[in-house]
């Protein structure tokens, strides 16, 4: 019998298995895209919905199985992930997105967990629409209490929107939360 060491066995349970050709099983988690902009916007028929200054926008695939465990994780990683330097500029990464006080634009994105199946995405691992929807919606008022809730904006949870953002940059980094046992 093969063992690997334990700093391995750690790195490969987080990669994804692919399993029966067809179907690929990941960890069971939120997942957050998230870009540092200069500002960014979301547009409906033509109308502006939302829109920030200096802050981040965050894309949100929300997974069957996610819990508020997965919310509380997620919420705090976007509050204080440094992505931003210090005051005095020589510092890299350094201030989070609440030290700067800047804004958080939050879009509802299930396409986040697409999986290639033949030549059309699969959306099976997303959260149903209508409880995906009330899940976003107790995430985003989780991020409104936990920070401040004028400079937490979103988009219109399954509608067709226009995005539209300047990247700072670009810095652009994927989250995805983490169960509390491990998984």
């Amino acid at each position: 019998m093969l063992l690997a060491r334990p700093q391995t066995q750690q790195f490969l349970q987080h990669l994804p298995i692919v399993c029966c050709r067809r179907h690929r099983a990941t960890t069971r988690a939120m997942r957050a895209v998230v870009q540092r902009v200069k500002r960014a916007s979301v547009t409906i028929d033509e109308q502006v919905v939302s829109s920030i200054g200096p802050g981040l926008v965050c894309l949100i695939g929300i997974r069957e199985g996610d819990t508020q465990a997965d919310q509380e994780h997620l919420s705090r990683k976007l509050l204080n992930f440094r992505i931003w330097p210090g005051d005095d500029g020589k510092r890299g990464w350094d201030q989070s997105v609440s030290q700067k006080q800047y804004e958080l634009l939050l879009v509802s994105q299930f396409t986040l967990y697409a999986l290639a199946k033949g030549n059309k995405p699969d959306y099976h691992l997303a959260m149903p629409p209508q409880r995906a929807k009330d899940f976003y919606l107790s995430f985003l008022e989780r991020v409104r209490r936990e920070y401040v809730a004028e400079r937490v904006k979103d988009g219109i949870f399954g509608a067709m929107m226009d995005v539209s953002l300047v990247n700072d940059g670009p810095v652009t980094i994927q989250f995805d939360s983490e169960k509390p046992n491990g998984r």
